[in-house]
């Protein structure tokens, strides 16, 4: 029987499980640490391509409700974002209906339904991953395709103007320090509930690695960009095992590592696979020109990795700042690479992570702060 005091529905942009990609580790380890305290979440995730065990997800939700997304053949027509217009399920808004409870939307792809008038009355959550007209400003500027630069500025735009619907959530769950100021300067109502992911300890080791290593799904293009960048500008100028990890790598990026013998690739690994580098390396190096949102393969890489090497746009006001190295001229961070390779990483080091880690990214406290915000609303009534 679901708890009737915390009956919740919880909109998903895509089929939570396996939870291998940024947004969708979020909601999977959100829907888990929420279970923990006894939320009953009706889950409505929308499917495309072929994802997940459902029996996991419905081992962890009271419910489950898959919803086909819908492909326009023209991605350029109308105001409506696509990312957001793709996911317009009459039956969801039925099944929102049907059952009294709040609504969780998870990011704008889901806010369809958000300023419908027969949920004028729930209390309304969206939880921002983004701010998502920036994040694909970014992707443009990161793409070389043609058609998808065009896609790419057109969906800003279109996020841009769609935004200001958050003015009838009740409140939004921002993802970083950044994104909250941003998002309570303009909307109000906004509450900073970190990033969920799947680390209960920092399982970091001691002594050292025999390599450098940058993972990420390559098959995005801000991703894509921080890899041809490292081989670029960082790596050849270090002369110790690289290693680049992800999938679907741009033939300009196998290109590029080709140039260098002391560089490889490792594709068509799975999150087992990524985790296993990401704590046998010595370093971990990660770069972003995207500022919004946080990124949680950083995170991974501090609960499992050892020396981790970052620009400053990356860590900026995560708060993560003293538990890594950051430096953003290419001869510098390759300089200081070269000396993190020679330094073991030491329990120290460990207890350093392990404290200021528990404080800001630790689930539990993060799911119950989530559930008094809403209880303080009167999301219940």
């Amino acid at each position: 029987m679901p708890n009737s005091e915390r009956l919740l529905h919880l909109i998903a942009f895509d089929i939570p499980e396996p939870p291998d990609y940024g947004g969708v580790i979020d909601i999977f380890y959100k829907l888990r640490a929420l279970k923990s305290y006894g939320v009953s979440v009706i889950l409505h995730a929308f499917e495309y391509g072929k994802r997940g065990r459902i029996e996991v997800l419905r081992g962890m939700c009271h419910e489950v409700h898959l919803y086909k997304r819908r492909t326009f053949k023209n991605p350029f027509y109308g105001d409506m974002p696509y990312i957001t217009g793709s996911r317009d399920s009459a039956e969801l808004l039925e099944n929102l209906i049907r059952i009294e409870a709040p609504v969780f939307f998870e990011g704008l792809h889901s806010c369809y339904w958000l300023d419908h008038p027969a949920l004028a009355k729930r209390f309304k959550v969206v939880r921002t991953h983004n701010i998502e007209h920036d994040y694909y400003a970014n992707l443009e500027a990161a793409e070389t395709n043609f058609f998808k630069k065009y896609f790419f500025r057109v969906e800003a735009e279109r996020l841009r103007k769609f935004e200001p619907i958050l003015k009838k959530a009740g409140l939004i769950a921002a993802i970083s320090p950044d994104d909250t100021g941003y998002f309570s300067r303009l909307y109000g109502h906004t509450e900073y509930i970190p990033a969920f992911h799947p680390n209960e300890h920092v399982a970091a080791h001691s002594g050292s690695g025999k390599f450098v290593l940058y993972h990420g799904n390559l098959a995005v293009a801000e991703n894509n960009q921080g890899a041809l960048y490292l081989v670029n500008e960082v790596f050849k100028h270090i002369h110790v095992p690289c290693v680049i990890a992800g999938n679907q790598p741009s033939a300009q990026l196998k290109q590029a590592v080709a140039r260098y013998p002391h560089v490889r690739l490792e594709e068509n690994l799975d999150s087992e696979g990524v985790l296993r580098l990401i704590g046998e390396a010595q370093v971990n190096v990660l770069c972003t020109f995207q500022g919004t949102g946080i990124k949680l393969k950083l995170i991974n890489a501090l609960y499992r990795g050892r020396h981790c090497v970052t620009n400053s746009v990356m860590v900026h006001h995560t708060g993560l700042e003293p538990i890594c190295h950051v430096q953003d001229e290419p001869a510098e961070m390759a300089a200081l690479i070269a000396q993190l390779m020679q330094q073991p990483f030491t329990d120290k080091d460990i207890s350093k992570r392990r404290e200021l880690l528990h404080q800001q990214f630790n689930n539990h406290q993060n799911a119950a702060r989530l559930i008094q915000v809403m209880e303080q609303a009167r999301a219940w009534g």
